[in-house]
């Protein structure tokens, strides 16, 4: 069973050709690529996010096993669904599902379950698979869609992560796929992305989750990059660095309606 693409043709391009070169505009060249635990990634359409996106994945190593969480936009599928099929297909080729390490995930933390209902139109987890291909070609992923969850399952599930992470030999990478609050003026917008940045930066999970409910910062993939940020932690990480951060007003024009988009790593 191969996963099809929801997005291509409207996020980032349908064409194998005008993608490359688009990502090879995204993606700087000359970098020093360093080994990290976790990415925080947004997943707006390229036009707009693709250029923090390419700098974050130009930053890190990509190793050839990538789990990747991102939230359900559509609310279909179980709540925190592991995609099931054999490969997701984009423009570049297809992408090979990491089969024994999915298999080991959902044996052993009972809260995952195999449902691609919530993958079916999904853009959030496949809109960095070019992104990752272009930097790993051998990559293997394993797709987790989030539904609500608490606090206390968050850090739950980073911690189960890293565990079963912990017991592998090939070293496997997390990657968080969120875009920053959503359509407040451009002045307002960075304000409340700022509260959020600082708690990342700060490396402190918990006031992520705590100011995004609390301040109603609506950056919808704060669970994915809690139990990222939770997971890497437990790795060894003890430093979440900003790489990029920008919003839409800057490519359209219009600052009276922004989306924000800030890409970090975890080392």
């Amino acid at each position: 069973m191969i996963r099809q693409p929801a997005v291509a043709g409207s996020f980032y391009p349908a064409s194998p050709d005008e993608l490359s070169s688009q990502l090879d505009d995204f993606i700087p060249a000359g970098q020093d690529p360093r080994n990290v635990s976790g990415l925080i990634v947004p997943h707006a359409g390229y036009i707009y996010s693709g250029k923090v996106a390419g700098e974050v994945f130009a930053s890190a190593k990509i190793p050839r096993e990538v789990v990747l969480l991102g939230p359900n936009h559509h609310g279909l599928g179980d709540n925190i669904a592991v995609s099931g099929v054999d490969a997701w297909s984009t423009p570049l080729g297809q992408v090979p599902v990491a089969v024994s390490l999915r298999n080991q995930l959902v044996n052993s933390i009972p809260e995952l379950s195999v449902d691609d209902r919530a993958h079916e139109y999904e853009h959030s987890l496949e809109v960095m698979l070019p992104f990752l291909l272009q930097r790993q070609p051998e990559l293997r992923i394993v797709p987790i869609s989030l539904g609500q969850l608490s606090l206390a399952a968050c850090l739950k599930l980073g911690t189960a992560l890293a565990k079963e992470i912990k017991s592998r030999q090939e070293e496997v990478l997390l990657l968080a796929s969120s875009d920053m609050n959503h359509f407040s003026d451009a002045e307002n917008n960075e304000k409340l992305d700022s509260l959020a940045i600082d708690a990342m930066t700060a490396y402190d999970p918990q006031r992520l989750y705590l100011v995004v409910r609390d301040n109603r910062i609506s950056m919808c993939g704060v669970l994915p990059a809690v139990i990222v940020m939770q997971a890497a932690h437990e790795l060894g990480a003890r430093k979440c660095r900003l790489i990029r951060y920008a919003h839409s007003g800057q490519v359209n024009g219009d600052n009276s309606r922004v989306v924000g988009y800030a890409g970090l790593t975890l080392e």
